[in-house]
């Protein structure tokens, strides 16, 4: 056996289960457990979404900052975000503060929800001297186009009267002018890269409003007056800034906090994989590899859309490097992933199990999967190796 085969472990979260680096780690225990010599590159992963916090933290050796926040009802939270490259770069999951998770159904109500709390993040951040900011933006309770974060950062929201208006995606009814100049000075010298898969504008049948105002716990009423409050909001906050940002793709995500990142100095919008991959060096990691392992919770038609074991799959493809995914459960049309560069595609689940049951072994059956992945392949193999 030649001691110079390298596997790279590069898998997402299994979402409520494992951390990235925890699928790696069982991964990893299941490859070893052949009893074969190899070279294994653990690199936890994620697409921008939920788990990319602590992914991004394994994967940089960074740390966790715990601070105080606000949730979407402006209630105090214990909450955290991470700071990598030596204190330069912070990574913020926006839902830790403005996500919908937070809230019960009853308490789900976009004209109160605020995102308050993700500026203030943003702020605690630059408190502690980050230059750069990487901001998720996946999962939000709030439909308030960013206004309160903006806030939060010292942009003061008046009434005709010169008086503060109330928080949440109700209170911009009551707008009528935005003050800028009170806007942290230090936003002018940091870079924001938001993570963003959705291409929604702000406005529109399209838009944040109508897209995903329901399930933030919208009546079709309640549809109506945010749609008409985002369109005030949205112009008032065009000109305020002196940028274009409403009709930009993806700047109704988060129930517009996209549009209002876009307004701060300098923020852009992007693939939240992509930001992954550069920041962990990805593509060198794919060029060292003989075979790579990926995975997920689960893996459907969904994952060709932004999805982390597609987007290993991409890079692997070009350079003919075999992938095998490894996940939770199947959906359907899964064989359209083999056609873009997946090799193989296993299920974890090894017999008729409950969620709860899955959840709990989730460990040991992706070190069972993975160890007799790697047996079939040393057969294939064994004159190579």
């Amino acid at each position: 056996m030649k001691n110079n085969f390298n596997i790279l472990i590069a898998p997402d979260s299994f979402k409520e289960s494992l951390t990235a680096i925890q699928v790696c780690d069982a991964i990893e225990k299941g490859i070893r457990n052949t009893g074969k010599k190899f070279n294994i590159q653990k690199v936890p992963m994620a697409d921008g979404g939920e788990g990319t916090l602590q992914s991004l933290v394994d994967a940089k050796n960074g740390t966790i900052v715990q601070c105080i926040s606000h949730d979407p009802l402006m209630r105090p939270i214990k909450t955290k975000y991470g700071v990598l490259d030596g204190g330069k770069t912070a990574v913020i999951e926006m839902a830790q503060t403005s996500g919908l998770e937070l809230l019960t159904i009853r308490e789900r109500n976009p004209l109160c929800t605020t995102t308050y709390g993700t500026g203030e993040l943003i702020k605690n951040a630059l408190d502690q001297g980050c230059e750069n900011i990487i901001i998720g933006i996946g999962g939000s309770a709030t439909n308030d186009g960013g206004a309160g974060m903006l806030d939060a950062l010292g942009v003061q929201f008046l009434n005709n009267k010169g008086n503060t208006i109330p928080k949440g995606g109700g209170g911009l009814s009551e707008l009528y002018t935005i003050n800028t100049e009170t806007l942290d000075p230090r936003l002018h010298s940091c870079n924001i890269s938001v993570a963003c898969d959705v291409t929604n504008p702000l406005l529109g049948e399209k838009g944040a409003t109508r897209v995903f105002g329901k399930q933030k716990g919208a009546s079709d009423e309640m549809l109506v007056e945010l749609e008409n409050n985002l369109h005030k909001y949205s112009g008032l906050l065009e000109n305020s800034f002196g940028k274009k940002v409403a009709t930009i793709p993806g700047s109704g995500a988060a129930g517009g906090l996209g549009a209002g990142l876009l307004a701060l100095p300098n923020c852009q919008l992007r693939s939240g994989f992509e930001i992954v991959k550069e920041l962990v060096e990805l593509e060198q990691k794919v060029d060292w590899a003989n075979l790579i392992f990926t995975g997920e919770g689960k893996t459907d038609a969904q994952t060709q859309f932004g999805k982390v074991p597609y987007g290993i799959a991409q890079i692997a493809k070009k350079r003919k490097i075999p992938v095998v995914c490894l996940s939770g459960t199947h959906g359907p049309d899964t064989e359209i992933l083999n056609k873009e560069g997946i090799t193989a595609i296993f299920s974890i689940l090894d017999g008729p199990m409950n969620l709860q049951e899955a959840m709990r072994n989730t460990p040991f059956l992706l070190q069972k999967t993975a160890e007799q992945v790697m047996r079939v392949f040393l057969i294939q193999n064994q004159n190579a190796l």
